[in-house]
């Protein structure tokens, strides 16, 4: 190992140190003094991003180390920082939550620590056995967090149905990965891309290269939530504590998208003819399963787990372009750069709308389900108002943030001529306002249960709250900055200022 192999890992190296040090004072800490945890926890993050800043500022271009099995580039960093974000939020969010749940124990914070951890393999990931000890640390963190709250059953069992279905999913997955490796000979992306390059067209070698794109591309659909692989979302959702609700949906949900680009397009690229079509299908049908499904929902956290469902729809529309236009070309670019702007506003906005839902939860008041949301305007006006702005950005109207994620994938679709593709996401949008307007609709036209008081909400949580907003509203008004950002992720930057913030 050389020096440049400790730099790459510094990251998750000073993440692993915080997360160890949590689990050591959470026994020194008596029972008034728990919210240390969280400091810690927030300063860990605060270090770790300090650590992606020295890569960033010491190898500007990227590096590849660890015996190469670790591709630490713009992109990589780009995610690094996704993660870091909306850990840092979701830490914030979850200190009064789980004062009220009584669940305030230190090992919740090492456990998020350590996803971030497995997630950073994924992002970073060059090779797939790294990659996939990144996933199933992650994943393994994750399931005991969804079942944090012990005296829940809905928690128990939420936990439980998504240990046994990422478990399956992680044996598809590394079967896929296993033929990968069977069939190259290597676990590097790199000499696989190559060999999948120089012999796809082998009637002996082209089926049992299908087979492994099937099986791999089954677990990389489960990972982010797409239909038919997302049974466990709406569970998981629901059961989970709302802050790691929250935490799921952006954080997993992005290092899931990190995991799938790296593969198809850094290992598997040459296979996107095969792909392609398979992306259609499901991008398809996970717009079409989750908004309808999301009409009926009565329960705020299952219907931002069905919200959440459709956004994938949009993002794999993306896909469909990646895997037909020329490279490089415009609409690739474009493609490329929907994706991840999309991840970049939907971290703000969604881990926002979700740290709404975990402010609500008060003595009696769970805050789960629609009626919860009942009048909040009048118990809650500043709340009531943040979400109203979520919800309209979650359905992309100008001017919020969210509109340019699906601006971007809207765009490269029409470039592309997918104009049918096109237009089946627009209608899908309408049918997503409807949805979020519903909450809209209970919070400023319905009037609060009687006896309900006026909801105290804790200066972390409007931390939390106020940056989220800030960055939704931002980011929809002023994107120039962020948009280069993104460019500068794939190599792209042309403009001096971005290059001088970013380099």
């Amino acid at each position: 190992m050389v020096w440049t192999d400790y730099l790459l890992a510094l990251p998750i190296t000073l993440l692993v140190l915080f997360a160890l040090g949590i689990l050591l004072i959470d026994f020194m800490l008596p029972q008034d003094m728990k919210w240390a945890n969280a400091v810690t926890a927030f300063i860990g993050v605060c270090f770790s991003a300090a650590g992606v800043y020295k890569i960033q500022m010491t190898l500007p271009d990227g590096h590849v180390g660890m015996l190469g099995t670790m591709h630490v580039d713009r992109f990589a960093i780009y995610f690094f920082y996704l993660f870091l974000a909306s850990t840092a939020i979701a830490i914030l969010i979850s200190v009064r939550y789980l004062e009220t749940e009584h669940e305030n124990h230190g090992e919740y914070y090492a456990l998020m620590l350590l996803s971030v951890v497995g997630m950073m393999c994924m992002a970073a990931g060059f090779d797939i056995v790294l990659i996939f000890i990144g996933l199933e640390l992650m994943a393994i963190s994750t399931y005991v967090l969804v079942g944090f709250l012990r005296r829940d059953r809905r928690s128990n069992e939420a936990a439980l149905k998504y240990l046994l279905l990422g478990a399956f999913s992680s044996g598809i997955f590394a079967y896929g990965l296993s033929l990968l490796y069977g069939l190259s000979g290597s676990t590097s992306l790199g000499v696989i891309n190559q060999d999948l390059a120089r012999r796809i067209l082998d009637p002996q070698y082209r089926p049992v290269a299908i087979v492994a794109l099937v099986t791999t591309i089954t677990g990389l659909l489960f990972k982010i939530a797409a239909i038919p692989f997302h049974q466990w979302a709406p569970d998981a959702y629901e059961g989970a504590p709302t802050s790691i609700t929250g935490f799921m949906s952006v954080a997993v949900k992005a290092a899931g998208w990190a995991m799938l680009l790296r593969i198809l397009l850094w290992g598997m690229f040459p296979m996107r003819a095969i792909w392609g079509p398979l992306i259609v299908f499901v991008a398809i049908a996970t717009m079409t399963g989750a908004n309808l499904a999301a009409l009926t929902q009565t329960n705020t956290k299952r219907l931002l787990a069905y919200s959440s469902i459709a956004h994938v729809g949009y993002m794999l529309l993306a896909m469909v372009v990646l895997s037909t236009a020329a490279f490089p070309s415009q609409p690739l670019l474009d493609a490329l750069k929907g994706i991840l702007i999309y991840l970049m506003v939907y971290t703000f906005m969604n881990i926002g709308a979700f740290g709404v839902i975990t402010s609500l939860r008060h003595r009696n008041i769970a805050g789960d389900d629609l009626d919860d949301l009942n009048g909040l305007y009048s118990r809650a006006p500043v709340e009531a108002v943040l979400m109203l702005v979520f919800m309209l950005s979650l359905a992309g109207i100008p001017p919020l943030a969210g509109f340019w994620g699906k601006y971007f994938i809207f765009l490269s679709l029409i470039e592309s001529q997918h104009y049918a593709l096109a237009a089946l996401g627009v209608l899908y949008s309408v049918f997503g306002l409807y949805y979020y307007l519903k909450i809209a609709n209970a919070m400023f036209m319905r009037e609060p249960a009687k006896g309900e008081e006026k909801l105290p909400v804790s200066l972390a949580m409007r931390a939390a709250l106020g940056i989220t907003a800030l960055a939704t509203i931002y980011i929809g008004v002023m994107p120039n900055r962020f948009i280069e950002i993104v460019n500068w992720s794939l190599g792209i930057a042309k403009t001096a200022s971005v290059a001088k913030l970013v380099h």
